[in-house]
């Protein structure tokens, strides 16, 4: 047996040295030790933090993933088996499965406090714009012949898709989509003032 160079030996010492000192804290914190809590978490908690940066991105989420890690530690500790498993890996193995659960929730759920909030409903500007657009728009549509008005209309108001508007209007699918080509057409030159 080759023995291992000088330089693992010292770095698994260090590390078991490590574990055991977790397992201690554990066993102290099973016995209701803050001190023993407040020393694991110095322990850990920048490891911890950076971990849960680095996969949610969000200072916030890192936060509250680090917060919550220790806090399932604090409930582990009375069941924790020293020996069994390494402390620090448990706890990055919980504090990875929390970022994964942040950045499954909702972008909204995860904006910043500090930020000020936006109204996003569009101010009474943009509101008389988009009414006057689709004034227009209705105008150009109701100019359409009547067959194109009826492709417009089985497409884009009732969401019928091109084999549907065509069984619809008892035509060909090719000859729906020239109907509809024509009419966007038509559409177009009216909203951008060039019709002939």
């Amino acid at each position: 047996m080759i023995p291992a160079p000088r330089e693992q030996v010292v770095a698994n010492d260090v590390g078991s040295k490590a574990a055991d000192e977790d397992d201690r804290l554990m066993s102290g914190i099973a016995a209701g030790d803050r001190s023993a809590f407040a020393q694991l978490r110095e322990r850990h908690l920048n490891r911890v933090f950076s971990l849960a940066f680095r996969v949610t991105g969000s200072r916030a989420d890192a936060e509250d993933a680090a917060q919550e890690a220790f806090t399932r530690a604090w409930r582990k500790a009375a069941s924790w088996q020293p020996g069994e498993a390494k402390f620090s890996t448990w706890l990055y193995r919980v504090t990875m499965n929390l970022c994964i659960d942040a950045r499954r929730k909702p972008r909204a759920d995860q904006l910043d406090p500090d930020l000020p909030v936006i109204d996003p409903t569009p101010g009474a500007e943009a509101q008389l714009l988009a009414q006057e657009q689709e004034g227009r728009v209705r105008a150009a549509m109701a100019a359409l012949p009547e067959r194109q008005r009826e492709a417009m209309s089985l497409c884009y108001t009732l969401g019928l898709s091109n084999a549907e508007a065509a069984a619809t209007m008892e035509i060909s699918v090719k000859a729906y989509e020239s109907l509809l080509v024509r009419a966007k057409r038509d559409i177009r030159a009216r909203l951008e003032g060039t019709e002939p």
